[in-house]
C-alpha cells in the first residue's frame, strides 16, 4: 500500500499539497455540479435567516474532496470550523467537551463518521435534533437525567462507507450529498489549477494524460502531477509535455486506464490462476499477497466500475474488457 502512487486513501505525503491546493469557495471547487448547487441554496436561506445550516452527510468514494467541501461550506457559512473524526471520539465525555465549547451557528467536522462507537453515537442524537446534551448525575434510585443546552451547530460528517452509518444517526442528516467519480475534463481543469498554484508548467495534452489515469479521483491527480514534475525536473527541461508524462507514468507502472501492478496482478490472477473465476476473496487475497479487507475496499471498485469483475455468491468472476486490456483471448466460462 506505502509503494503504490494511485491509491485514493490518503497518505501523510498528501496533506501539505492538499492544504496548499484546497479551495475556499464554491465557486473554485470543480466538479459535483449537483451537490453545489444544492448546498449553495441551503447555505443561502441559512444565512438569510441566521439560522444554522442543516446537518450535512458528504459520502463517496475517497479522495473526492469531502473535506475540502467541508471546510468551503464553513468559510461560505462564515463560520468557525472545528475538525475531528470518528476513531479519535474514544468517550462520550470527549464528544460533550466538543460539542459545549461551540459557539453559534458554528461547523463541527467528523470525518469517518461511520467509526464512531455506539455510546458516542446516542450522545449525537439529542446534539443533532435538539441542540441539547442528555446525561445521568448520580446512581441508582436516586439517579436523575439531566439535560444541558448547548448552541445550534452544524454537523458535516463525512463517509465512505455511508451503509454503515446507523439508521437513527443518518435520519438525522437534513443534507445528503454523494460525490460521484469525476470526469477526464473535470480533472484535467483541477491538475491546470493545481499546476498554476505549484508554479509548475505543463501542456494541455499533458494534463488531460494525467487526469485520463487519475481514476476519476482528484487526490490521484494532484499526486501524480507532484510526481510527473520530479521526472520532468530530472529527465527533461522542467515542463511537463505529453512525452515526459507517457515516460513517468510507464516508470511508475501505471497504464492509460489507471491500473497499476495491483490491479494487474489481481486480474492475472483470477484470469491465468483461476480460469477467469469464481474465486473467493480469501484465496485471491492469499494468491496476490494483499490483504482481503484492502482488495475489497480500495483496489475492487474502480475495477468493478471498468466492468473487469464482477461479484458473485461463489466469488470474483474476471469479465471480457479485462481479457481484452490484458490482451488475452476470451473464452466464456
Amino acid at each position: 500500500m506505502e509503494d503504490r502512487f494511485i491509491t485514493s486513501s490518503k497518505n501523510w505525503t498528501d496533506a501539505e499539497i492538499e492544504n496548499s491546493l484546497r479551495p475556499t469557495a464554491l465557486t473554485q471547487y470543480v466538479g459535483q455540479q449537483k451537490v453545489k448547487d444544492s448546498l449553495k441554496v441551503y447555505i443561502q436561506a441559512a444565512k438569510s435567516r441566521k439560522d444554522a445550516l442543516d446537518h450535512v452527510l458528504l459520502y463517496g468514494p475517497p479522495g473526492l474532496g469531502k473535506t475540502t467541501l467541508a471546510h468551503i461550506i464553513a468559510n461560505e457559512l462564515g463560520s468557525q470550523f472545528k475538525v475531528t473524526s470518528g476513531p479519535a471520539i474514544e468517550h462520550a465525555a470527549d464528544l460533550a467537551a466538543i460539542l459545549t465549547n461551540l459557539g453559534k451557528n458554528d461547523v463541527l467536522f467528523i470525518d469517518e463518521i461511520h467509526r464512531l462507537n455506539k455510546s458516542v453515537e446516542e450522545i449525537l442524537y439529542p446534539a443533532m435534533e435538539d441542540f441539547a446534551l442528555d446525561f445521568i448525575v448520580g446512581k441508582g434510585p436516586s439517579a436523575k437525567n439531566m439535560r444541558l443546552k448547548i448552541q445550534p451547530f452544524t454537523l458535516i460528517g463525512a463517509t465512505t462507507k455511508a451503509g454503515m452509518l446507523t439508521g437513527p444517526l443518518r435520519d438525522r442528516f437534513g443534507v445528503i450529498c454523494r460525490l460521484e467519480l469525476y470526469e477526464p475534463a473535470e480533472l484535467q481543469e483541477i491538475i491546470t489549477r493545481s499546476a498554476g498554484i505549484l508554479n509548475i508548467d505543463i501542456d494541455a495534452d499533458a494534463s488531460l494524460n494525467i487526469a485520463k489515469r487519475s481514476r476519476g479521483t482528484p487526490r490521484i491527480a494532484n499526486r501524480l502531477l507532484k510526481r510527473v514534475r520530479d521526472y520532468a525536473e530530472v529527465l527533461g527541461s522542467g515542463k511537463i509535455t505529453k512525452e515526459i508524462t507517457d515516460q513517468a507514468l510507464a516508470k511508475m507502472e501505471i497504464d492509460d486506464l489507471g491500473l497499476d501492478f495491483i490491479d494487474r496482478k489481481i486480474l492475472d490472477s483470477i484470469i491465468n490462476k483461476f480460469g477467469g473465476g469464481p474465486v473467493g476473496l480469501d484465496t485471491l487475497s492469499a494468491t496476490t499477497s494483499e490483504d482481503s479487507g484492502t482488495i475489497e475496499d480500495v483496489y475492487e471498485p474502480y475495477l468493478l466500475q471498468l466492468g473487469f469483475i464482477a461479484r458473485t455468491p461463489r466469488g470474483r468472476v474476471a469479465l471480457e474488457p479485462a481479457y481484452k486490456h490484458l490482451g488475452l483471448p476470451y473464452t466464456e466460462n
